[in-house]
């Protein structure tokens, strides 16, 4: 059947299994979203205020759901509004397919009206990316970036399409889904070569981060721990992999991450670092934070070995194929005096305090948490609040925390949740910010209140940029610059005048209360939870230290 361009695009999302995108028109689009006129009973588009918030709204919805997020925007600003997202998905390896229109194929390179050679911008932040010049080549290009971002290690690709594309007709010719490419296979004799190490290991703990969850691994993980009795740590992107009351699980490790876990993995004789890249704020000093240890890295990504940490094995392949392949040859083990090692090592964790009549931090985490339930998302922002949601929120389920740990996006957290939200229209979800990165992207409440999403912004007010206020007081002498907000913004009549529901909270209770009431309202709300400006994270270890210096 002959189709336009536009016609031919959408009819390569739906081949996808696309139902939802998220987007903002302009005049390099129009034809697309005239198209989307006609296909508004089979794939729903999502209006947000601005690209960026788009951008985020996609890739809150693949993170939520682990299909591939679709974004759409029109040529020049619309198209560089979605930078800022394309690397936060690139940085937290998030399948994502972005779509821009572009000028007529006969105005690029004069400089046109919208004019913009994204391309070109997007390279170093996407897998791939494509500038489709005739109409014949679309659906192919549809097909391949789908392919392209699941496959491996999944990421962004950029799809930019000139306007005269999205008009030219020609034969349409419907085809099956495209796939994934084949996980590349692990070498077997590698693989025997691990488990030996394991067997012989006395002090072995598990290093674990994002790829566990990318590759639907958690099952196998957790019957690794618990046959050869191995404890494990995890990085932010791997929040809520393994339930919270697992006795072997250690929690969080990193610069905000327990004492304890930092201890197991500097004490240990083996770690076994899966699905994880050792970044910076987890290795916070690559020689110190694996003393004496062997490395088995396990990673889809060969990129990535040796890059930050050296290894004595690596295992290349999907995690959750090479842990199948891994358990038959691990043998049951006993490791009860590291074991014990470590329950000591615990008793010197920090814990936070509670305070007659001061609102804390872990007290809201954990106030948000037992409203949404188990079965709640937790998304956040970027600063303070986001570690201590990491700490405290006790996430127990895969996909229920989705947070910016690579590029560190302040102004993540509502686009997000607007893609969780939709994803999963009848779970609970918590945004949680700080008032600076709420400020940042406050104008997609409008998109909640537009699409009747339910979703509740918990403002952790402390009237200043927290993270890096704590980094000026421990390190710059008290000298506070810039980053004392005091702003007068009133959040309840905010949200009333965007049409949802406010409440401000300065005690527990209020909170509690606040909580309740607006999940039972149905309505996207903001709570203004109000801390004091010097509450800190805690613990903490110092960039380039290890944890031999951890702040208590």
């Amino acid at each position: 059947m002959k189709l336009n361009g536009s016609q031919i695009l959408i009819e390569s999302l739906l081949e996808q299994g696309v139902d939802t995108i998220f987007g903002y028109p302009g005049g390099s689009v129009l034809n697309i979203y005239d198209a989307l006129y006609a296909y508004q009973d089979k794939l729903k588009h999502v209006l947000t205020a601005h690209e960026q918030g788009a951008s985020h709204a996609a890739d809150g919805y693949a993170r939520a759901t682990g299909k591939v997020g679709v974004v759409l925007a029109t040529s020049g600003p619309g198209a560089t509004n979605l930078i800022t997202g394309i690397a936060t998905a690139f940085m937290d390896s998030v399948p994502m397919v972005a779509i821009t229109g572009n000028v007529g194929t006969s105005l690029i390179g004069l400089d046109s009206f919208q004019e913009v050679y994204i391309a070109g911008i997007t390279m170093p932040i996407t897998k791939h990316n494509f500038v489709v010049r005739n109409v014949e080549e679309l659906h192919d290009v549809i097909r391949e970036a789908f392919r392209i971002a699941q496959s491996g290690r999944p990421g962004p690709v950029l799809v930019d399409i000139p306007k005269d594309v999205t008009s030219n007709i020609c034969e349409f010719f419907p085809m099956p889904k495209a796939q994934a490419d084949e996980y590349v296979k692990a070498d077997a004799s590698v693989i025997k070569q691990a488990a030996e190490l394991i067997n012989n290991a006395k002090r072995p703990a598990i290093l674990f981060g994002g790829g566990v969850l990318i590759s639907q691994g958690e099952k196998e993980l957790l019957e690794l721990m618990q046959k050869a009795q191995i404890p494990a740590t995890h990085t932010l992107m791997a929040a809520g992999v393994l339930g919270w009351g697992e006795k072997l699980n250690l929690g969080l490790i990193g610069m905000h991450g327990s004492m304890s876990a930092g201890r197991t993995i500097a004490g240990s004789d083996l770690v076994i670092a899966i699905g994880t890249r050792f970044s910076d704020r987890v290795a916070t000093a690559k020689e110190k934070f694996i003393r004496e240890a062997k490395v088995i890295h396990i990673d889809i990504d060969a990129a990535e070995i040796n890059k930050n940490v050296a290894s004595d094995m690596s295992v290349i392949g999907d995690v959750k194929e090479v842990l199948t392949a891994l358990l038959p040859l691990v043998k049951k083990a006993n490791h009860d005096e590291w074991l014990a090692q470590i329950v000591e090592w615990k008793k010197y964790d920090y814990q936070p305090k509670d305070k007659d009549g001061v609102l804390r931090p872990h007290q809201i985490i954990q106030a948000i948490s037992d409203e949404i339930g188990e079965d709640g998302i937790i998304v956040t922002d970027v600063g303070q609040h986001q570690m201590w949601a990491a700490q405290y929120s006790k996430r127990t389920k895969s996909r229920s925390f989705l947070t910016s740990g690579g590029l560190g996006t302040m102004g993540y957290g509502y686009g997000a949740s607007i893609g969780a939200q939709t994803a999963f229209p009848s779970r609970k979800v918590a945004h949680v910010t700080g008032d600076g990165s709420f400020h940042m992207n406050l104008n997609e409440l409008c998109t909640s209140v537009s699409y009747g999403l339910p979703i509740v912004s918990i403002v952790i007010n402390n009237n200043v940029l927290g993270m890096v206020r704590q980094w000026q007081t421990q390190f710059y002498g008290k000298r506070y610059s810039q980053t004392t907000l005091d702003r007068a913004t009133d959040y309840v009549k905010l949200a009333e005048a965007f049409g949802g529901k406010g409440y401000r909270a300065t005690t527990l209770e209020e909170l509690k209360v606040a909580l309740s009431d607006a999940y039972k309202s149905g309505k996207p709300c903001i709570i203004e939870a109000v801390i004091d400006r010097d509450e800190k994270v805690l613990p903490m270890i110092p960039a380039g230290q290890s944890i031999d210096e951890i702040i208590m």
